[in-house]
């Protein structure tokens, strides 16, 4: 089945859970994009009046063109609830994400929300984390020593590129992929981490998930806590 037939239909399944009057994290990547502009269709029609706060300078852009108000985080405060997506996700609703750079913002967004609801066609399922690189964004200053310890740790880190340049996050910093796969222990993982000094975030987002939709064919899945 076409994945792209499967991120439509989670994304349309998500929007069961927007009530009139909601303020709405808005996810970032394809499947976010699938959301966002059918949420924007029931705006535009008049049956729904939401706020929404987005994840990445993207999906501002693509929630204006679709006629979403937005407000800052800062104006919102704590969000009724939110949807993105994932790189990877398994039965333990665990999540790799950061492909596409956006992941600081998107836990911000997801720890700052009552309620967060994950969105992805079946390719995301995964017994074990780790096949999708683990992205880690970093301070530029401090990158280069941060990948020398990650080497140190068996990570086998990379320093993503965009073309021939270094890729820069919207806040400007750095991303470093790194191989989690054989790593059996991901919450103490996480921690270290986060303990090394330019490590600003990571994309393992272990306990804030409420609920996945996964897009199964033209149907959908979900699952719960």
């Amino acid at each position: 089945m076409d994945a792209d037939i499967e991120k439509k239909a989670a994304a349309a399944k998500s929007l069961d859970w927007i009530r009139d009057g909601m303020l709405v994290g808005l996810g970032s990547g394809s499947t976010a994009a699938h959301m966002i502009r059918e949420l924007g269709k029931k705006v535009a029609d008049g049956g729904l009046t939401i706020k929404a706060v987005p994840s990445s300078d993207e999906t501002a852009e693509l929630a204006q063109n679709a006629g979403i108000q937005l407000l800052t985080l800062e104006e919102a405060g704590t969000l009724d609830v939110n949807i993105d997506g994932a790189d990877e996700f398994d039965a333990k609703l665990q999540l790799i994400k950061g492909g596409g750079g956006a992941h600081l913002r998107e836990k911000i967004v997801a720890h700052n929300s009552k309620f967060n609801i994950v969105i992805a066609d079946s390719g995301k399922q995964v017994e074990r984390l780790g096949k999708f690189k683990l992205p880690l964004e970093t301070i530029p200053f401090a990158t280069k020593n941060i990948m020398t310890e990650l080497d140190g740790m068996g990570l086998s880190p990379v320093l993503r590129k965009k073309g021939d340049d270094v890729y820069r996050t919207d806040e400007q910093n750095y991303i470093v992929d790194i191989d989690v796969f054989e790593q059996n222990d991901l919450v103490a993982l996480n921690h270290r981490l986060i303990q090394i000094p330019g490590v600003v975030e990571t994309g393992l987002f272990l306990d804030t998930t409420d609920v996945i939709i996964m897009g199964k064919g033209e149907d959908t899945v979900i699952f719960e806590k």
